[in-house]
């Protein structure tokens, strides 16, 4: 595939979205990117993002443009479809967070299902030849069935995140069917590093280590997460742009796989493979910032889940890469970053 294809990424001043627009960039592709910029979490971290993106555009003369846009504004998304006919769609944006999705449930059924809907239907009206998307490890909901395997069940979420995402799965293995449509939904693990969410655990505890304030810890410090860096995320991304989905030939009616299909859908498992107990993560903040933490230990709050670990073979497979950054360095690096932006 060419690297002066153009790629649409929505989500594009997100955490991941904003992290992979670098790279492809640098890579060479023309890329178009969506987003609303709303206020689930600070507005200037994602200004600061697209600027960073708009820099770096500016000084590889590369080709970028940014619409402030909802992925529920079907009118918007039609024409900024027909207008750059993107070949590859990478649907990043969504309305994250579990916690969330017990205070405000009606943003997730729109941006993560009619928005989604918005996207698929005109990745099938517009030709678009692979279209990804980011799924989520929260599908597996109550499974205690570790590591987590694509093939497991996920009929049993424990949130409307979850719900939504599984959803999404199901949506763009019906238009790979009907449609012919190539489609690789990505599971991600945990996902941490510099620019993070600062509504994701890395960013709260290093707010409540550096500021002297008391760091919830829920489940009573019993949880574990597979933590994946946000340098492995983006290059399975670029790995998978690079290949898109195709029809499993040996693909069993009679004994069905979920992530496998005999129309051009896979799901992976994106993460790495390596879950590590809350406590150790906390452990190797204090480490990085030189401070010992103020711990307040807490009941598990409603949709969360005491443990996540991927298998991720099958990616490896696929794509051959698997993620690989170590706790320890992805920490340091992400501690650095926030140093350098939150405490200059």
């Amino acid at each position: 595939m060419k690297q002066s294809k153009t790629i649409l990424i929505t989500g594009a001043a997100g955490f991941i979205g904003s992290s992979l627009i670098l790279r492809l960039l640098q890579k060479g592709y023309r890329v178009i990117g969506l987003d609303n910029i709303n206020s689930y979490y600070s507005k200037s971290l994602k200004v600061d993002r697209l600027n960073l993106i708009e820099n770096e555009s500016l000084r590889l003369n590369a080709h970028w443009i940014f619409y402030k846009c909802s992925l529920e504004d079907s009118k918007k998304v039609d024409e900024i479809f027909l207008l750059h006919k993107p070949e590859i769609v990478v649907n990043l944006g969504a309305q994250a967070g579990v916690r969330y999705s017990l205070q405000n449930p009606s943003s997730y059924i729109q941006s993560n299902l009619v928005g989604f809907f918005n996207i698929i239907e005109n990745c099938k009206n517009n030709n678009v030849v692979n279209f990804i998307y980011a799924s989520s490890s929260s599908v597996y909901g109550a499974n205690k069935s570790i590591p987590f395997k694509e093939k497991d069940s996920v009929d049993h979420p424990v949130s409307l995140y979850a719900a939504t995402k599984k959803s999404n799965e199901i949506i763009a293995h019906t238009y790979s069917h009907l449609y012919n449509l190539s489609c690789t939904g990505l599971r991600l693990f945990t996902v941490y590093g510099p620019w993070g969410r600062p509504d994701m655990a890395p960013i709260l505890f290093a707010d409540a280590i550096t500021k002297g304030e008391p760091l919830k810890i829920f489940n009573y410090g019993k949880m574990s997460r597979d933590f994946t860096y946000i340098d492995d995320i983006v290059r399975a991304f670029e790995l998978c742009i690079l290949k898109p989905a195709k029809s499993n030939l040996k693909f069993n009616h009679s004994e069905p796989d979920p992530s496998s299909s005999s129309c051009p859908h896979l799901i992976f498992n994106l993460g790495n493979n390596k879950p590590v107990k809350l406590m150790r993560f906390i452990e190797l903040l204090e480490e990085n910032f030189g401070i010992k933490a103020k711990k307040e230990f807490v009941p598990i709050q409603k949709g969360d889940v005491e443990e996540t670990y991927a298998d991720n073979k099958k990616l490896d497979d696929w794509i051959k890469f698997k993620p690989n950054t170590s706790i320890e360095v992805g920490i340091r690096n992400f501690v650095n970053w926030y140093k350098s932006y939150y405490l200059k």
